[in-house]
């Protein structure tokens, strides 16, 4: 009796130790680590005026991951992408934001899309200290001041802006109509444009806004064409872009007009049909279908077993993207922890992604640098 008595005590003892154990280890575990997963959070309008260009760069991001994990993954875990549709909406980010935290239990965040977006959770992710990794905006608050839980991976919207107006003063056009968003990324834009229009010393532009997340376009129309500019610069998402062209090219304007890098998918340009011939935009990652780029030929060769997917810069964009976030993921060793990711990706200055150099430290997260002015030939692909 005594006997059984001191083996039920041991094993007492040796369940609360165990317990215990478990306690301290789950304690320490990071979010989203398991031993064969890695869970990454990403929240975007997967329906709204941003929806085909987020479901496309989602696509190419995912075809990276799908590489990587069939190879075994990082260290033996696979990446997961839990994908939340926030409709474009900053409300509704933040809202997606908190349950990939607390609900998904994201380890980091990824592929965002928006300025206002994006920068509605910048606190959020600052609090929780979780990293947010490629979001889909060249916005300038997302730059400066420099976010420490934030890496950028494409190029400024200012410095699009300043490359399409140098580009069109050399042209010898000086007189410009702008559509624009009216939000941040709009307000962003336009502050690049201002120090442009200064630097080469032309007449202030004809500005015409329309209300984001909406395609009336219809009084911009009517403003810019009654303006009769040489040229008209467009600062807007695809689907009110594509409602302007389309209005404007009706009304009988025959201007030559530039987009910025974030319309460019295929099924944008596809739609315009003949309107998008001689449509000229600003591009911050290499052709697709080039061979000048190592990347563009790693892309295109991932494509090969997947032709249901689109060959288009967003498509690249979000191949790109996840392959900085899967080099930042294995920098970060056997066990990642959230600051051990921060301070991978920190080291990753001068990373050669195939051509192309990411510009990362303790005191940068710009990403790269690239841009170059493309224009759009009569079967809807970039000539250039």
């Amino acid at each position: 009796m005594k006997v059984h008595q001191k083996s039920s005590w041991a094993a007492r003892v040796s369940i609360g130790s165990l317990f215990v154990l478990l306690s301290i280890s789950a304690a320490k575990a990071e979010p989203g680590i398991t031993a064969n997963t890695i869970v990454i959070g990403q929240s975007a309008g997967f329906t709204g005026t941003t929806a085909e260009e987020v479901k496309q760069a989602t696509a190419g991001a995912q075809l990276y991951f799908d590489i990587v994990n069939k190879q075994g993954g990082v260290f033996g875990r696979k990446i997961v992408l839990e994908s939340l549709d926030d409709g474009f909406e900053p409300k509704r980010t933040v809202e997606n934001t908190r349950k990939l935290l607390n609900e998904k239990n994201a380890f980091a965040l990824f592929l965002y899309r928006g300025t206002p977006t994006t920068e509605s959770v910048l606190s959020l992710i600052n609090d929780a200290k979780v990293p947010l990794i490629a979001p889909v905006s060249g916005a300038s608050s997302l730059h400066e001041p420099m976010q420490r839980y934030l890496f950028n991976v494409r190029s400024k919207y200012r410095d699009e802006v300043g490359t399409a107006i140098e580009q069109l003063s050399g042209m010898g056009l000086q007189r410009y109509g702008v559509l624009v968003s009216n939000d941040s990324f709009g307000n962003d834009a336009l502050e690049g444009l201002k120090q442009a229009i200064k630097k080469h010393k032309l007449p202030e532009p004809v500005i015409a806004s329309y209300e984001r997340n909406t395609v009336a376009v219809d009084g911009a129309v009517k403003k810019i064409f009654d303006a009769k500019p040489q040229a008209v610069l467009m600062i807007c998402t695809a689907k009110p872009c594509a409602a302007f062209i389309k209005e404007y090219r009706q009304a009988g304007g025959r201007q030559q007009l530039i987009t910025l890098s974030n319309v460019s998918s295929q099924v944008f340009l596809q739609g315009l049909g003949k309107d998008a011939r001689g449509l000229g935009m600003t591009q911050v990652f290499p052709n697709p279908r080039g061979s000048s780029a190592q990347i563009s030929k790693e892309f295109m060769a991932a494509l090969k077993s997947r032709s249901e997917l689109s060959d288009s810069y967003p498509t690249l964009e979000g191949f790109i993207s996840a392959k900085v976030l899967v080099e930042g993921l294995r920098r970060t060793g056997a066990k990642p922890s959230r600051e051990g990711l921060v301070n991978a990706l920190e080291s990753m200055g001068g990373f050669d992604l195939g051509g192309m150099t990411l510009k990362y430290g303790p005191a940068s997260r710009d990403g790269l640098n690239f841009i170059e002015l493309t224009v759009i030939g009569k079967d809807g692909y970039v000539l250039r």
